[in-house]
């Protein structure tokens, strides 16, 4: 683990669980697996303590732990650790396809872990009762809106004891009934049956549909909404036939995706020959043909996918850092994979001192690799030198720069609010005052005089406070946004990238 990811890794846990589980994960992903007895050489927290992180930890899925003879070993996973970064990202994506029930519901076991599901019901519709009379939901739609988020495989059974449970079972869900669910949420003692069966996040799924979404979203910018939505279709039809990470997809003839746009999206029928051939010819090479049988062959290619993107992306970045005179440096060194200093300075047509300095800077940070050779000459060797790309090392040397911009932005942020607390704390207070007053009906006055507690330059300092921490916030996502499309790079290039 780098130093970079270490730190990150510090502040997700801080954010999210405090300062006693930080310190219990910190240990774990420093210093490797560790036994109850081994955590008393490595922190001077009480034993209690230690429980509660590691009970903390193992119930968000961020801990496994395994029975030794005597013990029990705890072990971490990094990776679930960088799933705390995108959980704002999976609600929306639930809101946006399922709604606000489901979105609390979802928002119910993102915050609990894993729990039964009368209890996830119960709880999200005490949660809404809160709400005004029209924003309410009843019990029997939150237990439908429930088995929809199950069909849809965005939860999924959790295993206390790691048994290894088939797909098919994973989804199976409990007989639960309404008259049940209400009286529990009476708090009435009641059996409702699934006491045992535990649902938590299915993380694999939503990082799938994340996927899915950069490249609908890709094919969409690059030519127009029809072109998005037979990528979307595409990529439905690789999901039914296609184990989720493999490369390339299992062929789909161009028959059954005909029929398949013919039944969702019609109005593309009279041109998708066209879409398809131009989606196959592009140089982004998302969909190949792979045969001619069943009026062609065709199949998505994840794997070239994510290489352009990871290509794209890095450019982008060229581009933004140095200016468009390096990202013409940086495309002109990959389309030649090797050239000489002088074939740069020819093609670009930049002034050669110029030029030299560009690339030259491009080389120092990284972006591009040299490669020095000795020709034998008639008085002495002659040393030339290649400029290329590694790809592979530009792609890990952004991913710690995402790493490290990321955590700027929540120590920033984080900074920001607690020199600010007093004041925030008072703006809460008064707002809450002024709450209050208008439910009891006071006068316009009297509520006037409250709220003229906080000055006008403190409201004005606590406006540009507010935009400052939302920029913030917005930054994080967006360098999120970054990380997951080298992360897919990474996933997909993994036997590639192992020395």
């Amino acid at each position: 683990m780098s130093a970079l990811m270490e730190k990150l890794c510090r502040s997700l846990l801080m954010e999210h669980f405090g300062a006693a589980t930080c310190e219990v994960g910190c240990i774990l992903f420093k210093y490797g697996p560790k036994t109850m007895t081994q955590f008393a050489n490595f922190t001077k927290l009480p034993a209690n303590k230690i429980v509660e992180a590691l009970y903390a930890l193992i119930k968000f899925d961020i801990v496994a732990h395994e029975k030794l003879p005597r013990e029990v070993l705890y072990s971490i996973d990094i990776e679930k650790i960088f799933l705390l970064l995108r959980h704002h990202r999976y609600t929306t994506f639930v809101k946006k396809n399922m709604y606000d029930e489901a979105e609390m519901l979802f928002d119910v076991v993102l915050k609990n872990g894993y729990d039964t599901a009368s209890q996830i019901i119960v709880k999200t519709y005490t949660r809404l009762e809160q709400n005004p009379p029209e924003r309410r939901a009843s019990i029997p739609l939150l237990l439908e809106k429930f088995e929809l988020l199950v069909k849809n495989q965005f939860i999924i059974r959790h295993s206390v004891n790691n048994d290894a449970d088939t797909d098919a079972y994973n989804f199976i869900m409990p007989s639960l009934h309404v008259k049940d669910l209400i009286q529990l949420s009476q708090n009435t003692n009641v059996d409702t049956g699934d006491q045992n069966i535990f649902w938590k996040i299915n993380f694999d799924r939503f990082t799938q549909d994340l996927r899915n979404e950069i490249l609908v979203n890709t094919i969409t910018k690059r030519f127009d909404d029809n072109a998005g939505e037979l990528m979307k279709r595409l990529l439905i039809l690789m999901d039914t036939r296609t184990a989720a990470w493999e490369d390339t997809s299992i062929p789909i003839a161009f028959n059954e995706i005909k029929e398949d746009m013919k039944k969702n999206f019609p109005s593309i029928m009279p041109r998708l020959d066209q879409y398809i051939k131009v989606l196959e010819e592009d140089s982004c090479k998302f969909i190949m043909r792979v045969g001619d049988s069943g009026g062609g062959q065709y199949a998505v290619n994840m794997k070239e996918a994510f290489h352009q993107l990871a290509w794209a992306t890095i450019e982008n970045i060229v581009m933004e850092r140095f200016g468009s005179k390096a990202a013409r440096i940086f495309r002109l060194v990959r389309s030649c994979n090797y050239i000489e200093m002088e074939k740069i300075q020819q093609k670009v047509m930049f002034p050669p001192k110029e030029t030299k300095h560009i690339t030259y800077k491009l080389t120092e940070e990284n972006y591009l690799h040299y490669r020095d050779f000795k020709k034998s000459g008639t008085n002495a060797p002659k040393t030339f030198y290649l400029f290329h790309i590694d790809l592979d090392e530009v792609v890990r040397m952004t991913i710690e720069h995402c790493y490290h911009a990321i955590y700027s932005a929540i120590y920033r942020r984080n900074d920001d609010l607690s020199k600010n607390k007093r004041l925030i704390d008072k703006e809460w207070k008064i707002t809450t005052l002024v709450k209050n007053f208008r439910e009891l009906g006071a006068t316009p006055e009297q509520i006037a005089n409250v709220e003229d507690q906080i000055t006008p330059s403190e409201k004005a300092h606590l406006n540009q406070l507010s935009m400052r921490v939302e920029k913030l916030s917005t930054s994080e996502c967006q360098v999120d946004d970054t990380l997951f499309v080298l992360q897919m790079y990474i996933r997909y290039h993994k036997s590639k990238l192992v020395k």
